[in-house]
């Protein structure tokens, strides 16, 4: 006899890059991480549908499912922010969509108690993304070619008793070494939060889950990346007053790790509340 796993209740779930219509999405585990909670918000923190890869020819039913899943738990009380990314930028051209249960912009302000989160996908800050997309663009044909090749090779590594390797990740490791291409991003969004007074900042973008504290000349502040649903396969969960992240695993889908480093400081309020008013650009 199956056994079903408990539902649970987070008030806050933030996920991106989930890359819904290529061979790189992981729509199924991400589809049973959905269906094991629900949270009173849901942050589709962009490139959740990549258009720039999208083609009729495909889009499987377990991406479909992904959304049917997010309608369903709208229809349950969960209210859902769409924020474009930039897989998904032509989103950007309609104008700003908001109703009870959902919500499409480009950026979101959370309150947190007296403190406040601001959350976007992150690519404003990608010098690829704004000054040579075309060159991304590329890049982005190159990574799901390289998926496609990492998963038959893991395959057969499975089949023979070896470790599973990311070859993407390996090279995306090296590379941003080399540019320190991270660490730039981190610290340009995390200068402009001190700027603008916010208490943390909350990205996707670079798949690269993370949770920790920046301390600059002129302040800190504490950034959070959801990752993605491609490789790393992560979300960002706030319960009990801290945020964790969620890391999925195929064979147990509702485990859930805290963070290993920089724990976000305890919030003194809960972030949900009846009377709270999220600034949305």
């Amino acid at each position: 006899m199956k056994i079903k796993a408990r539902k649970r209740y987070p008030e806050i779930v933030v996920i991106s890059d989930v890359h819904l219509g290529t061979y790189g999405c992981h729509a199924k585990e991400l589809n049973a991480y959905l269906k094991s909670i629900r949270p009173k918000i849901l942050v589709l923190n962009g490139d959740i549908i990549d258009i720039w890869r999208f083609s009729k020819w495909y889009f499987p039913k377990s991406h479909l499912q992904v959304l049917r899943r997010i309608l369903r738990m709208m229809e349950r009380g969960t209210k859902v922010y769409y924020l474009t990314g930039n897989h998904d930028e032509l989103l950007r051209r309609f104008p700003r969509i908001s109703t009870n249960k959902f919500t499409l912009a480009n950026r979101l302000v959370l309150p947190c108690g007296d403190k406040k989160a601001w959350i976007f996908h992150g690519d404003v800050f990608d010098v690829s993304i704004q000054h040579a997309k075309w060159l991304a663009k590329l890049g982005s044909v190159g990574y799901d070619l390289l998926i496609i090749l990492n998963r038959v090779v893991n395959f057969c590594a499975e089949i023979m008793g070896y470790e599973k390797f990311s070859f993407s990740k390996k090279v995306k490791d090296k590379v941003k070494k080399a540019v320190e291409y991270i660490g730039n991003f981190e610290s340009v969004a995390a200068e402009l939060a001190i700027e603008k007074g916010y208490d943390y900042f909350i990205c996707g973008h670079i798949h690269q889950p993370a949770n920790k504290r920046i301390v600059t000349a002129n302040g800190q502040v504490q950034y959070l990346n959801s990752g993605d649903w491609v490789e790393n396969l992560t979300a960002l969960e706030f319960e009990n007053n801290q945020w964790r992240i969620y890391y999925h695993k195929t064979d147990e889908h509702t485990a859930k790790q805290p963070i290993q480093q920089g724990d976000a400081p305890p919030v003194r309020e809960s972030m949900v509340q009846h009377a709270y008013q999220p600034e949305i650009a």
